[in-house]
């Protein structure tokens, strides 16, 4: 399961999209928004994709990690929209026949993901708001 929701995240679903009885380990990601960031107090954020090169890239780094480690399966979930202080904006799941591989792959999709694929994130905050990632770019 590799998608980009704009409703709320489902977890138990993604849970058990990545349940394999030959799994002994499953390791899961959960990004949730914080109500701080930098000193300020954060009302939220609020997420924009570019979704066709996202679930593309998205599925390109799910493949990567499955040939890099012994994994059963992946799922990933990415949230778009306005998202509140402890919400879920990211899962990952990964099952494999030892916690070890689950822990690493699962690290590396959230690390890789967070470098490469094309989603933004702006933090609103009690006093404005500010796109995280962008700061001196000439775009947002």
């Amino acid at each position: 399961m590799i998608s980009i929701v704009a409703e709320p995240i489902n977890v138990q679903t993604i849970l058990e999209s990545i349940h394999d009885p030959s799994a002994g380990g499953i390791a899961m990601f959960i990004g949730t928004t914080r109500n701080s960031s930098g000193g300020k107090e954060v009302l939220s954020l609020e997420y924009e994709a570019y979704q066709p090169m996202a679930l593309k890239l998205l599925g390109e780094i799910a493949a990567s990690a499955a040939a890099r480690w012994a994994v059963k399966k992946i799922s990933i979930v990415h949230r778009v929209g306005r998202i509140g202080v402890g919400e879920a904006s990211i899962v990952i799941g990964v099952s494999s026949a030892h916690r070890n591989e689950a822990f690493e792959a699962c690290r590396f999709l959230i690390d890789t993901i967070k470098k490469s694929v094309p989603i933004w994130k702006k933090e609103l905050y009690t006093d404005g708001d500010s796109w995280v990632g962008m700061e001196g770019s000439s775009g947002g």
